[in-house]
């Protein structure tokens, strides 16, 4: 494809996109859209989900990723294409690269969950692991790229790529036309970029927001600054838009085209994850379910119907029992308590008899009788309960309370 250019930074059109969704035809899969009954009661209007993470190798990312390497020149796909990802990317460029009959290496840092470093290799890749964070992994590929003349393959910033996710956008002009407002987790840029491009061309009217994690949001600040700011990404769940500094593709149309971003807390993202997996039955990632997060944290603000975009469903189940425990206890469903008790026998049945008149359910009991805090015939409970929500929680405290125990944490 060829492309305009702004300030020497390469544009996107409405006819980029639409080439792009005609390479994609038999590729990509047109992904469904799923009505929410919950989310739109508390948005008082239609909820819908865009869903990505059925898409093939479990997120939007293929098709970025299939359209800049089949554009590649003849010479370019004999020299081989090589990328860095922690995940969904990797996949993406490793399917792309297996459909177009190229070679593909992919740079994954030491620490990738195990399921996906084994989904890029099966998808046909070479897994060279490397580094601790993704700045490492990339910098090994950059550098593998000279060494070897091999293309590299951006995760988010190159018109392609943008264009590539922009068909999105247009599926979801077709699946639910009546569309007001589509709300999508951004990373380094390249899926709102393009969704807004294919939206904003069509349907000026519809509002585009983006979400970001808290903990790794470069756009507020670079969209206040006017220009790519680099920022040092905090831990965050949502790895997959864990992301220092927006691509300078994606943010001059984000800047020009998306409405407004915002950002979630990590108690947001497990939320948004959880509700995902009860309420919809969808296995999301944390970076997908991001949008679900903003929806739930601030219903009334949006105007429907919406489109919620979940990008990605590649999750690893280790993390995803963790994320769940952290969601149940940001939605009141999980409480841990730690109080102390005299050192007798029978002490600890009373105390669960307490727990059993208000109905929570014990998980877990641990006890701690050597800490030097502690009187001679003191010990310490730590218990863990499952809970029915915020107005159950503070049913269980006020019964403890009741009954005479102090509770320490």
């Amino acid at each position: 494809m060829s492309y305009g250019t702004t300030d020497s930074v390469p544009s996107v059109t409405l006819d980029d996109v639409r080439g792009a969704q005609k390479m994609l035809t038999g590729v990509a899969r047109v992904t469904p859209m799923e009505g929410s009954r919950h989310l739109s009661r508390l948005v008082g209007a239609p909820v819908h989900f865009k869903c990505e993470n059925l898409q093939r190798t479990g997120s939007f990312k293929l098709r970025g990723a299939y359209v800049r390497i089949a554009g590649l020149l003849p010479e370019q796909r004999a020299a081989g294409v090589v990328a860095a990802s922690a995940g969904n990317h990797a996949q993406g460029v490793a399917h792309a690269s297996y459909l177009l009959g190229v070679r593909s290496t992919v740079f994954m840092p030491v620490g990738a969950p195990l399921p996906k470093v084994a989904a890029t290799r099966e998808y046909g890749a070479e897994v060279r692991l490397h580094g601790q964070v993704v700045d490492e992994t990339l910098a090994a590929a950059q550098e593998y790229a000279t060494e070897t003349g091999a293309v590299f393959i951006h995760p988010f910033d190159h018109p392609d790529i943008v264009a590539g996710q922009g068909t999105v956008g247009l599926e979801i002009l077709e699946q639910c036309p009546e569309v007001r407002t589509i709300v999508v987790g951004v990373g380094g840029g390249g899926l709102a970029a393009g969704i807004a491009v294919a939206v904003k061309s069509l349907r000026p009217d519809v509002r585009v927001i983006g979400v970001q994690a808290a903990g790794a949001a470069a756009y507020p600040p670079s969209l206040s600054a006017g220009r790519p700011v680099a920022i040092e990404p905090q831990a965050t769940m949502a790895d997959g838009i864990k992301v220092g500094r927006p691509g300078d593709v994606p943010f001059r149309l984000v800047r020009k085209l998306v409405d407004e971003v915002r950002t979630v807390t990590e108690d947001e993202l497990s939320r948004g994850l959880l509700h995902c997996l009860e309420r919809a039955k969808m296995v999301v990632e944390p970076a997908g379910a991001s949008p679900v997060g903003a929806l739930l944290s601030d219903p009334e603000s949006f105007e429907g119907p919406v489109v919620a975009v979940l990008s990605g469903g590649n999750v690893d189940p280790l993390l995803m029992q963790r994320i769940l425990r952290h969601g149940m206890a940001a939605a009141g469903r999980y409480l841990a308590v730690r109080l102390r008790l005299t050192d007798r026998p029978g002490a600890l049945a009373t105390l669960l008899g307490v727990l059993s008149v208000v109905d929570a359910n014990v998980l877990d009991v641990s006890h701690v009788r050597t800490d030097p805090r502690l009187g001679l015939t003191e010990v310490e409970v730590e218990l863990h309960l499952e809970t029915k929500g915020p107005a159950h929680c503070a049913e269980v405290r006020t019964a403890l309370r009741d009954a005479g125990y102090v509770i320490t944490a």
